[in-house]
């Protein structure tokens, strides 16, 4: 088995940021012939598990021409991002064990949607709009009791959910919710993984007897989630759990030996996922093996748009989270360069 492998021939950097459909029968071939070739293992055989976390790896996140593209300060952030990442994925097919990926998963009526508020003229709110707390208790921004029907609420509670919701990010030290346009439409070619990273995947899938796994986030209408292990606010005004908290992530801390965690964005979904699953760790008496996550970080971007750039927030974070213990890597390093990762005789 090699050590880290070439690319192989059907990876094109050049579509990484287009929109295609993935031949899976020709890579299912390419793939077991690839295996076949350079000795690579089944997935079960692997004596070091490794997990690669690819967070909201989707078109609506990481293509130029949908709704939140991640350009981060080099204008092509997310693009440049998954040449990297499928390179780095396909150069270490051998040493990734299983691969998860997260989705969020959006559908028109959420509480980050315009539909969802209205002024006292009964508009919508428009994209990208901060909504507060004091907006909320003066009557700016008002739920949209046309709504209350199909969300099985009626207006009251509606309007005292969104002033709980809005208390409860500003009480927390959140950013200010924020309306998002639609983006990540289930259903949609947006909520869609990027086709050169799906392809990828997949490729790993068949060389490896590796099932991929996805976990679907953000879905519920009355809160938010950047974090893949909860939302930003999971109670209602009752104090009533929106969402079952996601443990999965933890899960995988604790059976593999190493995980991996990229995708879109770092200052964002990234962050508030490393961010809960530390926190998560601490709480439980597991600190210790917050040493097993390796942050890829040349293979996510932050937020940059006009008013608002989130990089430096976002290295702010990642110090955090070296400081807990979790390592900073790049793809420029093969494997065997990262600090701990491999053990001698694994190497």
């Amino acid at each position: 088995m090699e050590t880290t492998l070439p690319l192989p021939p059907h990876f094109d950097p050049q579509r990484v940021g287009q929109v295609w459909k993935v031949d899976y029968e020709a890579r299912a071939a390419e793939a077991r012939a690839w295996a076949r070739r350079h000795g690579i293992a089944p997935a079960a055989d692997d004596r070091l598990k490794v997990a690669l976390v690819l967070v909201d790896v989707q078109n609506t996140f990481c293509l130029p021409d949908f709704e939140l593209f991640v350009a981060g300060r080099s204008g092509n952030g997310a693009v440049e991002d998954n040449i990297r990442l499928c390179s780095f994925i396909y150069r270490n097919l051998s040493h990734i064990t299983h691969i998860v990926a997260t989705l969020d998963t959006h559908t028109p009526m959420q509480i980050f949607h315009a539909p969802f508020w209205v002024d006292a003229d009964g508009n919508h709110p428009a994209p990208y709009t901060m909504i507060t707390a004091d907006d909320v208790a003066s009557g700016r921004w008002r739920f949209n009791a046309a709504l209350a029907p199909a969300l099985g609420l009626s207006p009251e509670e509606g309007q005292q959910h969104v002033a709980h919701y809005v208390q409860t990010l500003a009480a927390r030290g959140k950013y200010r919710h924020t309306i998002w346009p639609y983006h990540a439409m289930l259903g949609g070619i947006g909520h869609a993984l990027v086709p050169a990273v799906e392809e990828a995947i997949f490729f790993h899938s068949i060389a490896r007897y590796a099932q991929p796994e996805f976990i679907i986030k953000g879905n519920h209408p009355l809160t938010e989630h950047y974090s893949a292990l909860a939302p930003e606010v999971n109670t209602d005004t009752a104090g009533n759990q929106l969402v079952p908290p996601n443990e999965r992530l933890l899960q995988l801390v604790q059976a593999y030996d190493r995980v991996i965690v990229t995708g879109q964005a770092k200052s964002h979904c990234v962050a508030w996922t490393v961010s809960d699953l530390l926190e998560a760790l601490q709480t439980r008496g597991l600190g210790r093996l917050a040493a097993k996550i390796y942050l890829l970080e040349d293979t996510t971007s932050p937020v940059v748009v006009p008013g608002a750039d989130f990089t430096e927030a976002a290295d702010e974070a990642y110090a955090r989270f070296a400081e807990a213990g979790a390592h900073r890597v790049t793809t420029a390093q093969p494997l065997t360069a990262w600090e701990g990762f491999f053990f001698n005789e694994e190497a």
